[in-house]
C-alpha cells in the first residue's frame, strides 16, 4: 500500500525514527504540506498520515484511492469525519499519549508565577546578589502553593492528571465540567462562576464546542481574583484574546501562561503577545520527546492494525 506522511515535522523534526512505518508499504514523507499540494501529494495513495493538514470534501472527492487517515493527534476535527464514514474511510487518532507532558507545563506555569524563578536567575546574572548587603534578598514575591485554590475546567485524562499533581502540592482542588462522575481525587466540583470566582490558579483542558468558546472572556475573567493566574494548554478559541489582554494589562488578573492561541502561528496584532505578566509557548505542551516517541509507536500500529483488519482507535464508526 502507498503511505503519506503530510506533516511528519510537527511529531518528528528528526529524532525519532519511521523505519517501522516504512515496512509497512510505500512511504513517503513530507515535513509540511501547503494546501494546494494536498490532492496531488495524495492522489494514488490508500494510507494517509496527517496532523494539521485538513482532509476535507474536495481531498475525498479527488483521491478516490484513500482507505484509511490516520491522525498524528487526540483531535481529529482536521478530517471530514463523517464523509469519510460514508465513503467507508477508516480514521484513527492517538488518544492520551500526551497527558504526562500536558500537566508537566501547567505546573511549569503555575511555578514559574508562584516561584519567579527567570526573575531571580536573571536578577543574579545582573549582579544583584553579589552586590547584595545581605545572604538572601526578596526581589520578587514567592508564594507556597499548599492551601491555593487550583480551579481545573474539564475533567478528562489531563484534567485529572493535574488534579492529581495539585493534591500532591495540597492545593484545593476545585473542577468544573459536564459530566461529575466519582474519582479517588480529592477535588471539589463546582459551578463556571464559582471556579472563576474562587481559583488562584485557572487551568483549562474543556473540549472547544460552542459551550465553551470564548469561555474566559471579559464577564468571567471580571469575576477572577486580581491576584490569579490563568492558564491555557487546551484550545486557543476557549479564550476571548482581547479580553484576555485587556484584563491582564489593567492588572485585573495577575497573569497568565499559554500554549495555545486561536491563530498558530499567531499574527503580530496578537494583543497577548505583549500582555503583562503573560508567559507564552509555542504549543509544545504536548510535544516532550517521550510523548512524541509514543505518539510515533500508536501512529504506526494504528496503520498496521489497519492493514491487519483490524482497526484500533476509530473514530469514525
Amino acid at each position: 500500500m502507498k503511505i503519506v506522511v503530510l506533516d511528519g515535522y510537527a511529531m518528528n523534526s528528526g529524532d525519532l525514527s519511521w523505519e517501522d512505518l516504512k515496512k509497512l508499504g510505500e512511504l513517503s514523507i513530507y515535513d509540511r504540506t501547503p494546501e494546494s499540494k494536498v490532492v496531488e501529494r495524495i492522489s494514488d495513495s490508500e494510507i494517509v498520515i496527517t496532523n494539521k493538514v485538513v482532509i476535507g470534501k474536495e481531498v475525498f472527492e479527488k483521491c478516490k484511492n484513500i482507505k484509511y487517515v490516520g491522525v498524528t493527534a487526540t483531535g481529529y476535527n482536521v478530517v471530514d469525519t463523517n464523509l469519510a464514514k460514508e465513503l467507508g474511510v477508516i480514521v484513527t487518532n492517538v488518544p492520551a499519549y500526551s497527558t504526562d507532558s500536558v500537566a508537566q507545563l501547567v505546573f511549569s506555569f503555575i511555578l514559574e508565577h508562584s516561584q519567579n524563578v527567570s526573575k531571580y536567575a536573571k536578577s543574579v546574572k545582573s549582579g544583584d546578589w553579589v552586590n547584595s548587603k545581605d545572604f538572601s534578598y526578596q526581589k520578587f514575591p514567592i508564594i507556597e502553593l499548599a492551601g491555593k485554590n487550583l480551579g481545573i475546567i474539564g475533567f478528562g485524562a489531563i484534567g485529572k492528571k493535574v488534579a492529581e499533581i495539585g493534591n500532591a502540592f495540597g492545593m484545593n482542588v476545585l473542577v468544573n465540567t459536564r459530566n461529575v462522575s466519582k474519582t479517588k481525587l480529592d477535588v471539589n466540583f463546582v459551578s463556571k462562576e464559582e471556579i472563576f470566582k474562587n481559583s488562584d490558579f485557572l487551568t483549562l483542558h474543556c473540549p472547544l464546542n460552542d459551550e465553551t468558546d470564548k469561555i474566559a472572556n471579559e464577564k468571567t475573567l471580571n469575576l477572577m481574583k486580581n491576584s490569579a493566574i490563568l492558564i491555557n494548554t487546551g484550545r486557543g478559541g476557549l479564550i476571548n484574546e482581547k479580553d484576555l489582554a485587556d484584563a491582564l494589562n489593567l492588572g485585573k488578573i495577575a497573569g497568565a501562561g499559554l500554549d495555545v492561541l486561536s491563530t498558530e502561528p499567531p499574527k503580530k496584532d496578537n494583543p497577548l503577545l505583549n500582555a503583562k505578566n503573560t508567559y507564552i509557548t509555542p504549543h509544545v505542551a504536548w510535544a516532550s520527546y517521550e510523548a512524541r516517541k509514543r505518539l510515533m509507536a500508536v501512529t504506526i500500529n494504528n496503520v498496521k492494525s489497519f492493514i491487519d483488519g483490524n482497526p484500533i482507535n476509530v473514530v469514525n464508526k
